[in-house]
C-alpha cells in the first residue's frame, strides 16, 4: 500500500498531505480546522483533472475525455471518517485514504529529513559528513547506506551495476582506491522502530587525493579512543575564521606562503573535521568560528561523533566561539553569557574596577569599544588574532559540567578569545579580571566548590601579566603590561585571581606560527585541587609545522595549533 504522509503540528494553522496520484507527487496545504469533506473533495478534483489530462494526451481528442469522479473516502480502524470531522482530528496515523481503486496508508508526522546536503569537497582519507536536519525523529535511529561508483562515470555511461555498497555508518571515509569516483548515500529517517521515506544524494564531485600526512595525524595515535568516565579530554583551538583567511591582506601579506586553495573554506574544513574527529575529545573549545561554519559544517560533522555544540557570535561580527561537549558524558544545565565591556559598565560586581578605569578616559574608551563577550554555559557530564580595530572582539563561553554517572562531579568550562593587539596587555589584564570575577560569582553563588577549566586564545605569552594573573594569582601595579600602550592609557591596578590555576599543557614554544611571528598564545587552564593532568598530547614537531614554511598550509587548517590534554578527576 502506498503512503500518504501528513504533517500536522499543533502550533501551526495548516497541515500538509503528500501522496502520489497517477504518477504525480501531490502536496496539499489545508487548514487544520477545515472539515475533512472539503479536503477529500479537493483530492477528488485533482484526481479527475489528472485522469482527464492523461486521456487527452492519449487520444488527442478533448471531447472524448469523459472522466467519472472517483470515490474519495478516509477510513480509520475500518470505519469511515465523517466528512464534518476537522482535518486535525481526521488524519490519524494508520488511517487509510481511498482514492477510487487506490489505497494509501496515512503516516502522520513520520520521521522526515527536512534538509540533506553533502560537502562539495571530497578528499581520500578524510571523513564525509552529511549536513542533515530531521523532524519527528532522531539521527541515532536513522539509517545511512553509502555507495561508490563501480568505475568512473559509471552512472553517466548507463552501466547496469554502476553503484557498489561501501558503508553503512552516518560518516563515510573514502580511501585512495575511491579517487575519481562519485559517492551516493541513501538516508532513511528513523525514530525507534518507525522509519520515514528514504532519500538519496549523489556527490557533485569525485573523490580527490588527500594532501598526505597532516600535522595532526601523528597526534591521533594518542587519541584513537574515547576516554573513560574518570577522564576528560579537552581541546582548545583557534581555527582561523574564514572571514580573515579570505581577505586580500591574508593572501598577499599574512599567509603568502600558503597555497591559495589551502585557504579555501571547503579545503580547510575537510582538514579540520578530520582533525577534531580524531581527537575523540569530551570538551572542545574553538575560537574564530564563522557562523556559517558552525551551523553548516562543523556541527553537522561533530554531531555524528557524539558532540553537541553551542555558539556565541561576537557583537557586530560574523565569527565567535563554539563549545562542544560529548553527549554520552555531559548534558546542558544553563548558559550565562556576558559582553565583558558591557558587564564592566552595567554589572555592580565590577563597580570598583570601573571606577579605577574611569579615571583614564582614553583607557575607558579603549575598553568599551572592545566587544568582549563571556558566555557561561552549564552542563551535566553524561597570534595574530584580529587585524584591525573592528576585529577587537574578545568573547568567552563558560560551561558547567556534571557527570551522568556521578552527579557530584561538576565542571565549569570557560572559552575565550582576548584582545589581539601586541600593545594591548593592559586591556587583556582588565578583560581577564572581568572574566574571572564573573566566573567566581557563578562558581561561588550557584555551584560552590565547582572546579574551573578555562580554555582559549588569550593572545598572551607566558611572560605577560595575563599569564601571571592566571597562574600566579596576582598582578601588581608595577607590572610592565600596565604601560604596554601610550602613557595616556597607563592604569596601574593590583589584580587578584580568585582561582588557583595552572596551564595543563605547560608553556609550549608556540601555539601560533605564522610568517612574521611565533609564540605561545593559547592555554588550557585548570584547577589542580580537583583535576590532574594525565596526558598532554604532543604538539606537531617543528619540522611538521615548517614543512611549508609556516601555518596555515596544505597540511594544517589554521595559523594556530590545537592544545589537547587528558584530565582526570581527583
Amino acid at each position: 500500500m502506498d503512503r500518504a504522509v501528513v504533517r500536522c503540528v499543533p502550533c501551526e494553522s495548516k497541515l500538509t498531505i503528500s501522496f502520489t496520484l497517477d504518477g504525480n507527487q501531490k502536496h496539499m496545504l489545508r487548514d487544520q480546522t477545515e472539515q475533512l469533506g472539503r479536503a477529500l473533495s479537493r483530492i477528488a478534483n485533482s484526481a479527475v483533472k489528472g485522469q482527464a489530462k492523461a486521456k487527452k494526451s492519449k487520444r488527442n481528442k478533448p471531447e472524448q475525455a469523459d472522466v467519472l469522479d472517483p470515490v474519495v473516502k478516509l477510513y480509520y480502524k475500518d470505519d469511515c471518517v465523517a466528512d464534518d470531522a476537522l482535518n486535525a482530528d481526521a488524519w490519524q496515523d494508520g488511517a487509510v485514504l481511498h482514492v477510487g481503486d487506490s489505497k494509501y496508508r496515512v503516516e502522520r508526522n513520520p520521521p522526515t529529513f527536512t534538509n540533506l546536503e553533502l560537502p562539495k569537497f571530497l578528499l581520500a582519507g578524510f571523513p564525509v559528513c552529511i549536513k542533515v536536519d530531521i523532524e519527528f525523529g532522531e539521527l541515532r535511529y536513522s539509517l545511512f547506506k553509502w555507495f561508490k561508483e563501480s568505475i568512473p562515470d559509471a552512472e553517466k555511461n548507463g552501466l547496469a551495476q554502476c553503484w557498489v555498497e561501501a558503508g553503512n555508518e552516518r560518516v563515510f571515509t573514502p580511501s585512495n582506491v575511491d579517487i575519481g569516483l562519485k559517492l551516493k548515500v541513501q538516508c532513511t529517517p528513523g525514530n525507534n522502530d518507525r522509519f520515514g521515506l528514504s532519500r538519496e544524494l549523489v556527490t557533485a564531485t569525485t573523490v580527490e587525493a588527500g594532501p598526505g600526512t597532516c600535522t595532526f595525524d601523528n597526534r591521533h595515535m594518542y587519541t584513537n579512543r574515547v576516554t573513560d568516565d574518570s577522564t576528560i579530554r579537552a581541546v582548545s583551538y583557534n581555527i582561523l575564521a574564514d572571514i580573515y583567511a579570505q581577505t586580500e591582506l591574508s593572501k598577499t601579506a599574512l599567509y603568502p606562503y600558503c597555497a591559495p586553495y589551502a585557504l579555501e573554506i571547503d579545503y580547510r574544513q575537510s582538514l579540520l573535521k578530520k582533525e577534531l574527529a580524531g581527537y575523540n575529545a569530551d570538551v572542545v573549545c574553538l575560537q574564530e568560528v564563522d557562523k556559517g561554519v558552525f551551523f553548516d559544517s562543523l556541527s553537522p560533522a561533530l554531531d555524528a561523533f557524539d558532540l553537541a555544540g553551542l555558539f556565541r557570535i561576537k557583537e557586530k561580527q560574523h565569527e565567535g566561539l563554539a563549545t562542544y561537549f560529548r553527549r554520552s558524558k555531559f548534558t546542558l544545565l544553563s548558559r550565562h553569557d556576558i559582553m565583558l565591556s558591557e558587564a564592566l559598565v552595567s554589572d555592580p560586581l565590577h563597580r570598583d574596577l570601573l571606577e579605577t578605569v574611569s579615571t583614564n578616559a582614553a583607557l575607558k574608551d579603549t575598553l568599551l569599544q572592545r566587544s568582549t563577550t563571556l558566555q557561561h554555559i552549564k552542563l551535566r557530564e553524561i597570534g595574530l588574532g584580529c587585524l584591525n580595530s573592528s576585529w577587537c572582539v574578545s568573547i568567552s563561553q563558560v560551561t558547567v559540567l556534571q557527570s551522568v554517572k556521578d552527579a557530584s562531579r561538576k565542571l565549569c568550562v570557560a572559552n575565550t578569545h582576548l584582545y589581539w593587539h601586541p600593545k594591548g596587555g593592559h586591556v587583556r589584564l582588565i578583560q581577564m579580571a572581568i572574566a574571572l570575577q564573573h566566573l567566581s560569582q557563578v562558581a561561588s553563588e550557584e555551584y560552590p566548590g565547582i572546579p574551573l577549566l578555562f580554555c582559549g586564545d588569550f593572545n598572551s605569552t607566558p611572560s605577560s601579566g595575563m599569564y601571571q594573573l592566571a597562574t600566579q594569582g596576582s598582578v601588581s601595579e608595577s607590572h610592565p603590561d600596565w604601560a604596554s600602550e601610550e602613557q595616556e592609557e597607563l592604569c596601574s591596578l593590583a589584580l587578584t585571581n580568585p582561582f588557583q590555576l595552572q596551564s595543563a599543557c605547560g608553556e609550549p614554544a608556540y601555539t601560533n606560527y605564522v610568517g612574521g611571528f611565533h609564540g605561545c598564545l593559547d592555554y588550557i587552564f585548570m584547577e589542580p585541587r580537583a583535576l590532574q593532568v594525565e596526558q598532554v598530547i604532543p604538539l606537531p614537531s617543528h619540522q611538521e609545522v615548517t614543512t611549508h614554511q609556516a601555518l596555515p598550509s596544505v597540511l594544517h587548517p589554521s595559523d594556530h595549533i590545537a592544545l589537547v590534554c587528558d584530565l582526570t578527576w581527583k
